[in-house]
């Protein structure tokens, strides 16, 4: 009998599955993977002030969230961590950074870090809902 659960945290071996499966179907179709997850960790004093993280596969860097801690916010942290991402990857055979954001969070700051608009889906019922598709190239 099939039995479907949620988690909403997952143990270590179902992502290293996860990784096994994209790799296999990739290889299957030709294409290279390597899905490998990243973190790039602001610290000020031994103290943890921000965090970028995400994943890189395909010819494709994700980034999936960027926190900086409200008392650091405005002081280029931020942007020093999309830096860090774009530093590390640039040269490695990716084609673009790409990432998703909410209209009430930050499509301007991403913007200022020169990443470009490529869609944007209305919320029907909540314009700060409005979710922004962006994308660097190298």
């Amino acid at each position: 009998m099939l039995n479907i659960e949620y988690h909403s945290n997952l143990d270590e071996k179902y992502y290293k599955i996860i990784d096994t499966e994209f790799n296999k179907y990739a290889d299957k179709n030709d294409v290279i993977c390597k899905y490998t997850p990243f973190a790039f960790v602001a610290m000020e004093d031994n103290k943890f002030i921000g965090i970028i993280t995400g994943n890189s596969y395909y010819k494709e860097v994700h980034i999936s969230d960027l926190i900086v801690l409200e008392e650091y916010r405005n002081k280029k942290i931020g942007t020093k961590l999309v830096k860090a991402v774009e530093d590390f990857y640039k040269d490695k055979g990716f084609e673009n950074i790409n990432l998703t954001t909410y209209a009430f969070q930050a499509p301007e700051f991403y913007k200022k870090c020169g990443f470009k608009v490529e869609f944007i889906r209305e919320n029907r019922e909540n314009p700060k809902l409005n979710k922004y598709f962006l994308a660097k190239y190298f």
